[in-house]
């Protein structure tokens, strides 16, 4: 049986869900709180390396895979530069806020861009971390006690 003890695995799957939901809360209120996209890609590659070490790094590719984590990676690439791209064409300068001329203060939809930058940079982040790690833990160097050669 790979990964750690039942008790860590019951007590992970239920924090995961909760570390999950407070980086998507990080990210789509990073505008009005501290916060934003990075850290809460941060928070939201946290709940997938926790899983990793209560179950394994198999049961993690299992719930998200290599190519679907190098899609979404991708995909936060895509969206961030298509929002830079839309602000050259619809305000005549690249990365203008072309959804709002003026903040509310504490209003969610009221920032313009900014909450859509924070969607695609917690996508990238979350998803190039996520793949980072996973990555490393598949090279292992050295195992216990003896070196590679």
């Amino acid at each position: 049986m790979k990964g750690m003890t039942v008790i860590v695995k019951t007590i992970a799957s239920w924090v995961k869900v909760l570390i999950f939901l407070f980086g998507i809360n990080i990210i789509l209120f990073g505008h009005l709180t501290p916060g934003g996209g990075f850290a809460g890609g941060v928070i939201l590659a946290t709940s997938y390396v926790l899983l990793m070490l209560a179950f394994g790094r198999e049961f993690v590719e299992k719930n998200l895979s290599l190519p679907a984590a190098s899609r979404l990676d991708c995909l936060g690439a895509f969206l961030f530069a298509l929002i830079a791209i839309l602000g050259f064409v619809f305000g005549g300068v690249f990365f203008v806020n072309f959804l709002a001329k003026y903040g509310q203060p504490l209003k969610l939809f009221s920032a313009g861009i900014i909450p859509l930058s924070n969607i695609a940079i917690g996508l990238k982040v979350g998803a190039s971390l996520f793949l980072v790690i996973l990555t490393l833990s598949i090279f292992r160097p050295y195992e216990s006690g003896r070196r590679q050669e």
